[in-house]
């Protein structure tokens, strides 16, 4: 899709890619080797992806992975999606962070937390 950064991306800048989804690096990173991974087809977000290529992102997801243990060796990761404009979303074209952690990384960082959890809890 014209003017979508993730459609438009250059294939100089794909670190990975398979049949139905590439990997590149974030152009953001909250942590060195933060990568997105997304569906070829431009597709809003996870809701309106084909079961083929959720399979696929995952696989690529688990590919990337293995080459971000080692190049960065971080010590665990987050996986993570924004699901519309009220979840964080700002690019419109599905995509899937996959954020290596570094022991110590949110003392190090204002607003990088140890995990997802703190952002969702409720007092029941």
């Amino acid at each position: 899709m014209k003017n979508c950064p993730f459609c438009e991306k250059p294939s100089s800048d794909i670190l990975i890619e398979n049949e139905y989804a590439k990997a590149f690096k974030d152009i953001r990173p909250v942590n060195p080797g933060h990568t997105l991974i997304v569906p070829k087809r431009h597709v809003e977000n996870w809701w309106y992806l084909t079961e083929t290529e959720r399979i696929y992102i995952d696989r690529l997801i688990v590919e990337v992975k293995k080459i971000l243990d080692k190049e960065h060796h971080p010590s665990a990761y987050n996986i993570g999606m924004n699901l519309g404009a009220d979840a964080g979303q700002t690019v419109f074209h599905a995509h899937v962070h996959l954020i290596p952690r570094y022991k110590g990384d949110a003392d190090k960082k204002p607003g990088l937390k140890p995990g997802v959890k703190k952002l969702i809890r409720r007092k029941i």
